[in-house]
């Protein structure tokens, strides 16, 4: 791992909170991420499963976490399971976790290896009634290969057919959603990096310059800070691509009086940082491209003041909606009739803002949290409105992170990062 150790403190936290919602004689089990192939001996860079590092920091393939609160043998109440490293291993792919390093990584003093896992675990499903299994959830999701988790699930229900179970998913909806102040300096440094691959590129776009040209500095940058590199697949979208939400071809040429939408985010020690700022490729917004940024920019400033403890998300997004609304009217783009006409299910100003404004962050880019209950101080959401025209071969949109707080307005995790017109353009044009 390139990032710096993070403290043991913040696990112990997470697995506390976590077993202190578990039923009584209850096991739940956590599985590492499989690692893919891509055909022959060649593999894709091991992404680990967010829920075992955010209860372990585990960050290694073939890792098990097994919890049991209520486990007879007090040190089986929290178990590791990892690779049982050797020579071979370290000379050709470098050493794996020993279990004095494991421990140290999660604050967990039982650390067996993998083989052993069969042998203890059948032995304490013998005290158990119920077993936690790990599904993925997320109002997202879009799973197509069997996981890992899903090959522990099948064997236990075929191997243990007389427990009951319960999702994980449901108590770490709610766990992961709320931020510890380790997690929040950890995003924090990953919005820090961010900020330097965007003050990196912005003298650096001129017409004539590749999309993805852009996007090797923002790579760069981001590995050049110990970085895990992108936190997610980049935009880098110029012109009418800027219209297309999920473009990532990034194979495009950027021309004088377009304007570039850059959607990317580092990620730091698994975190995610998730920023887009939209640019004129010639350092210089036109009155057009001006009224429309500001525009964009006046919304995303209002939708923040509105995170508070307590918002419901779903009444936040309508509220973001009139807004928006407003100022499509001032641009010209709808008009009084567009508004009487409108599908209630679909508002005319979906036409131009079809996205959601704001979505949780953190391990995951589209993190897991509560989405239909209050929001919670400490929760992280990004901002990021934005207005698209195909027909002005135009799309312009603006985020940042914020943390939710208790009292006051919602901390901006990205408040360094260039935002307004003129800093923009002063930079371009240093």
């Amino acid at each position: 791992m390139k990032y710096d150790p993070i403290n043991n403190q913040l696990f112990i936290k997470n697995r506390a909170k976590f077993t202190a919602q578990m039923k009584p004689k209850s096991i739940a089990v956590f599985n590492s991420n499989d690692i893919f192939t891509t055909g022959a001996d060649s593999t894709l860079p091991f992404e680990q499963h967010r829920d075992i590092f955010y209860l372990s920091g585990i960050d290694q393939e073939e890792s098990i976490l097994l919890l049991f609160p209520d486990a007879i043998d007090p040190k089986h109440r929290e178990i590791l399971f990892v690779t049982e490293t050797n020579k071979h291993i370290a000379i050709w792919y470098g050493a794996k976790y020993s279990k004095e390093e494991a421990s140290k990584v999660s604050g967990i003093k039982t650390v067996y290896w993998l083989q052993e896992f069969d042998k203890v675990f059948y032995d304490l499903m013998t005290e158990a009634d119920t077993i936690y299994f790990n599904t993925n959830e997320h109002y997202r999701q879009a799973e197509e290969l069997e996981s890992r988790e899903d090959r522990f699930i099948k064997m236990c229900k075929a191997k243990y057919p007389a427990h009951k179970w319960e999702k994980s998913n449901q108590i770490l909806q709610g766990l992961r959603g709320v931020k510890e102040p380790e997690e929040l300096e950890i995003i924090q440094h990953a919005c820090d990096i961010t900020e330097k691959g965007l003050r990196r590129i912005l003298p650096f776009v001129k017409p004539g310059i590749m999309e993805y040209e852009i996007e090797a500095e923002y790579m760069h940058e981001f590995l050049r800070n110990r970085s895990d590199g992108m936190a997610y697949t980049p935009i880098i979208a110029s012109g009418y691509s800027a219209c297309v939400l999920h473009y990532i071809e990034n194979n495009k040429e950027c021309k004088d009086g377009d304007m570039l939408l850059m959607d990317v985010g580092s990620k730091y020690a698994n975190y995610s940082s998730d920023m887009t700022r939209t640019i004129p490729v010639n350092g210089r917004f036109s009155d057009r491209q001006k009224a429309v940024y500001n525009a964009v920019l006046r919304v995303k400033k209002a939708a923040t003041k509105m995170l508070a403890p307590g918002v419901l998300w779903a009444e936040y997004q309508a509220e973001v909606g009139k807004l928006m609304q407003s100022e499509l009217l001032g641009l010209g783009l709808l008009d009084k009739a567009d508004i009487q006409n409108e599908d209630p299910n679909w508002p005319a100003y979906k036409k131009y803002f079809m996205h959601g404004t704001s979505h949780h962050m953190g391990l995951d880019t589209h993190d897991y949290g509560a989405l239909k209950t209050p929001m919670k101080a400490n929760m992280v959401f990004t901002v990021e409105p934005g207005i698209y025209i195909p027909e002005e071969n135009m799309g312009i949109r603006i985020e940042d992170d914020v943390v939710v707080q208790k009292n006051g307005e919602p901390f901006n995790l990205m408040r360094n990062i260039p935002i307004e017109v003129e800093e923009i353009e002063d930079l371009m044009n240093s």
